[in-house]
């Protein structure tokens, strides 16, 4: 009898409701999961960091019982934008030099104002500028390579988002920096004061193989490996590039010779990646090297049009980036998609070169995979963490609704997001930042830019 007792009160307790801290229902959720499910109407269910139940609404809402409920009807829920490549406080100089080519962009605009204005101020200022876009267009996670890095995880820490941030290594002299060994000492000090944190991934990030020599290079990637952390490098971004490391290079391409110097690990970010070789393509896959493509800024900069189908084919994991805001000149990862999936269908002829549902999958869970974090967040799962955005789809632009990732590449923007979730913290909830003071942030940048102004003469 006394069993009998025990396994009934057993049986009821497996019975009750979940308690949980957030309830999102009534929403078409796009989970971008290996199944593809989408669930209309849809719920999912988070209890601290964490996803804990995904799928129909109602069975979901039977199983749960939560401290506060989000109604998402009318929107779709998807996870978290993961953007693969931006430099954060470079939004403070987003319009200072338009309509050039790559290297005179850098070298008679950027890299001057940058020598004039780079200090921990502006990078804090230009981070948290970026910061309340990404959240407001629905990125949660992003990777960056920029100076004075540590600046750059503090302010993404405080305003809530994810980050894999890369301190920037150099040949030159720079802000922070006035010699690479310099540069490596920042990024081993940057690395420990963010090792095994709930949302800054640290990471090494050589510019490119033109701005490092041999020897820069090979101690990056050591410090990389000596501490298991990922390496972020631009590669191939021009055909002038490609020739010139020919040139110097015994015929060997960008990848062909920083594979040379056993520089590839399968924690590198290969940004832009424009001109890769069909044998370049082959060294990528083998070293489970990913790409973050970023077409935006290639087509700005005419940079060309990277062969991302081709990559894909080969099984190269290729994310999405937007780049920094001073080339492209946003961070809005949903224009980013409807670009990768227009570009490529030109470019090859083929309509069916990327799907709709290619481009998301490039902004979320190949993002995930691309930075080394699909594990925990790129889908929305039980067991991952809580990095959830709520796109609404009430405008006239997104009328009528028959196909939810149509609608998410092809007709949606970041301005359409509602609300935003990272590790089960509210960023943005109606259009409303929660970490962030808009005003204050955008008052200091439009202030910030006098400077800026008057240290180019603009």
């Amino acid at each position: 009898m006394l069993a009998a007792v025990f396994a009934l009160a057993g049986f009821l307790q497996a019975q009750a409701p979940r308690q949980v801290s957030l309830l999102i229902t009534n929403g078409i959720v796009v989970t971008v999961d290996g199944s593809r499910h989408i669930y209309n109407p849809g719920a999912v269910a988070i209890q601290g960091t964490d996803i804990v139940a995904v799928g129909p609404s109602a069975d979901v809402a039977a199983r749960v019982r939560a401290s506060q409920q989000i109604d998402a009807t009318g929107s779709v829920v998807i996870p978290g934008l993961i953007n693969t490549h931006t430099h954060a406080p470079m939004v403070l100089y987003r319009g200072l030099a338009d309509d050039l080519a790559l290297q005179e962009w850098l070298e008679k605009y950027i890299f001057p104002a940058e020598a004039k204005t780079v200090s921990p101020q502006m990078v804090r200022i230009g981070t948290q500028l970026a910061a309340a876009e990404m959240i407001e267009s629905g990125t949660t996670t992003y990777a960056d390579m920029y100076y004075f890095e540590e600046e750059i995880a503090r302010a993404t820490k405080a305003a809530g988002l994810r980050g894999v941030l890369g301190q920037t290594i150099i040949q030159f002299p720079v802000a922070d920096a006035k010699t690479p060994d310099e540069g490596l000492a920042r990024a081993e000090a940057f690395i420990k004061e963010f090792a095994n944190d709930s949302l800054i991934v640290p990471a090494v990030a050589p510019h490119a193989p033109y701005t490092n020599d041999a020897k820069t290079l090979q101690a990056s990637r050591a410090l990389a490996t000596k501490y298991n952390v990922p390496v972020i490098i631009h590669i191939s971004e021009t055909s002038e590039e490609v020739s010139n490391s020919q040139t110097a290079h015994n015929g060997m391409t960008p990848v062909a010779y920083l594979d040379s110097l056993g520089f590839f690990g399968p924690r590198t970010l290969a940004a832009h990646m424009v001109w890769p070789t069909a044998a370049d393509i082959a060294i990528l896959k083998a070293r489970g090297v990913a790409v973050s493509h970023n077409p935006e800024s290639n087509m700005k900069l005419a940079s060309g049009i990277a062969p991302v189908p081709q990559m894909l084919a080969a099984g190269v994991v290729v994310g999405l980036g937007t780049d920094g805001a001073a080339s492209n000149n946003d961070l809005d990862m949903f224009e980013a998609m409807r670009e990768a999936a227009f570009l490529h269908k030109v470019s090859t002829k083929d309509p069916r070169a990327i799907p709709a549902a290619t481009a998301l999958e490039m902004a979320t869970i190949n993002g995930a995979r691309a930075v080394g974090l699909e594990k925990l967040i790129g889908s929305l799962e039980e067991g991952k963490r809580a990095d959830v955005v709520i796109v609404g789809m009430s405008s006239a632009r997104q009328t009528p609704l028959y196909d939810p990732v149509s609608h998410l590449v092809y007709a949606s923007r970041g301005d359409d997001v509602r609300t935003v979730i990272v590790n089960g913290k509210i960023l943005m909830r109606d259009r409303k930042l929660l970490t962030l003071n808009e005003a204050a942030v955008l008052a200091e940048a439009r202030t910030f830019a006098q400077s800026v102004r008057a240290a180019v003469g603009r």
